[in-house]
């Protein structure tokens, strides 16, 4: 399993720039940002400053929309950036959400998201696609390759991820909910004659490592992540409007939201804000990982189970840099078992002659 991590655009840049260095000399895979230009900083602007601080990790907007940007931008932009550095983009796309709400937009539609996947995929991968009435090509990219991975939540929005996505973003670490989104891609990605097999998988969601599982330790990690309930509240009470509480969405991504009562973009991924008092710990438990390193290796390891391929760290809290080091020091290498660099040559030598001698036995 992939670690990745993901970073607000708060000022300043290069704070950013530094945790992003830091991450890549810890072993994670994936850097990722926000993409809310109102609240925070211009994220590819960034990315910029992070890929050229870099040399291996990939780097993108978790997660980009198709209402903010022209569509050939944000396709220029990736291919820009992939002639930069050498194919190390990701594009993580979903139908919107704060980048629009707080200028009193709407979020996208789901056709709208399909179409602007397909310019942006054909274009960014250095191919022609139909724009405008027109047919596209950017002249100076070759060689340019990204993928497009798609966050969602609700049923409809699942069906078009499976059918469209190169990868798939759960944005709560919940492993039930989990179990059923990929199961939905799957489906989809099945039916609509796709390798399901091939589509990528990444939780994103808060973690927070404590030395201890005292009430004092998991009090202080809940309310450091609390906020992530909230914003996840924000995205379920839509799906909650649309399909109600008794429909194919689960009970348990849906019930929690009865006693939301709003939801403050002034606060959107802050620590401590006003709208989150409906989350009870048992969400926030359900939905990040908290706890010690045990702790957290074990809730991977049922994810890496039922199929996710990255782990992505929501990095928004008071203790961002021991967090870091604690997955780079203690998870991340528990991932990924030793190889040998000496090989038992007498037990593989035994083998391979009881295999010649006994031919039945291959």
């Amino acid at each position: 399993m992939d670690i990745g991590v993901v970073l607000q655009c708060d000022p300043p840049a290069l704070r950013l720039v530094d945790l992003a260095v830091r991450a890549e000399a810890l072993g994670f895979s994936h850097v990722w940002t926000f993409d809310s230009h109102l609240l925070w900083q211009e994220p590819f602007v960034i990315h910029s400053a992070i890929l050229g601080a870099t040399r291996k990790v990939t780097v993108g907007p978790m997660v980009t929309n198709p209402a903010n940007r022209d569509w050939t931008v944000i396709a220029s932009t990736f291919a820009t950036l992939n002639d930069l550095y050498g194919n190390r983009s990701i594009c993580g796309i979903g139908r919107g959400d704060s980048a629009v709400r707080t200028l009193n937009g709407k979020p996208a539609t789901l056709a709208t998201l399909r179409e602007a996947i397909h310019v942006i995929r054909e274009l960014a991968n250095s191919r022609y696609a139909d724009y405008g009435g027109r047919r596209l090509r950017f002249p100076w990219s070759h060689g340019s390759e990204l993928e497009l991975w798609v966050a969602a939540y609700g049923p409809k929005a699942l069906e078009l991820t499976g059918q469209v996505a190169d990868g798939y973003i759960l944005q709560l670490g919940d492993p039930d909910i989990a179990a059923w989104t990929i199961g939905r891609v799957r489906e989809a990605a099945e039916a609509s004659g796709r390798d399901p097999m091939a589509i990528k998988f990444c939780v994103a969601a808060p973690a927070y490592v404590t030395k201890d599982n005292s009430p004092e330790s998991m009090a202080l990690a809940r309310d450091q992540c609390r906020w992530f309930g909230g914003m996840v509240g924000n995205h379920v009470a839509d799906l909650v409007k649309r399909y109600g509480t008794e429909g194919e969405v689960p009970a348990a991504l849906t019930d929690y939201v009865v006693g939301r009562a709003g939801y403050d973009y002034n606060d959107h991924g802050k620590v401590g804000t006003s709208h989150t008092d409906y989350v009870p710990d048992e969400i926030v438990d359900r939905f990040c990982i908290l706890g010690t390193p045990a702790d957290h290796l074990a809730k991977l390891e049922v994810l890496r189970q039922i199929g996710v391929d990255q782990f992505a760290v929501y990095l928004q809290h008071n203790d961002k840099r021991a967090t870091l080091e604690s997955y780079g020091e203690n998870i991340i290498p528990a991932l990924h078992p030793p190889v040998q660099a000496i090989e038992d040559i007498t037990s593989t030598h035994l083998q391979s002659e009881a295999a010649i001698s006994n031919p039945h036995s291959r």
